[in-house]
């Protein structure tokens, strides 16, 4: 069984950054993308960006450039880097493994 805790999460002026983590435990096959997503109440979970085994990179237009995902396989870690963060960043952030696990989400809030 896996197992996902993010954290990192907090409120933050426009212009500020945040690192978000990933802390995995259980068994992680490496062949597995890891990715982020987001949710604002009422609205749907947004891809966010991911990162495949092979080192490839992927995000959502509106935050290209700003975000950097990466990953430390040997301590089962993955992390979101978010600069110049926006109003519209707003949300909780989940992350994933293979899209078959989910950790509970953690919040952003960027201020104006």
């Amino acid at each position: 069984q896996v197992h996902l805790v993010e954290s990192g999460g907090g409120l933050v002026q426009s212009g500020g950054s945040l690192r978000l983590s990933c802390a995995a435990s259980g068994s992680i096959p490496s062949s597995w993308f890891m990715g982020w997503s987001r949710q604002v109440p009422g609205k749907q979970r947004e891809f966010v960006a991911s990162l495949s085994s092979l080192g490839i990179e992927s995000y959502l237009e509106a935050v290209k450039g700003r975000f950097t995902i990466s990953r430390d396989n040997e301590k089962k870690m993955g992390y979101l880097q978010m600069n110049n963060l926006k109003p519209e960043d707003t949300a909780v952030y989940f992350c994933t493994y293979g899209n078959r696990y989910w950790g509970q989400g953690t919040q952003v809030t960027v201020s104006s």
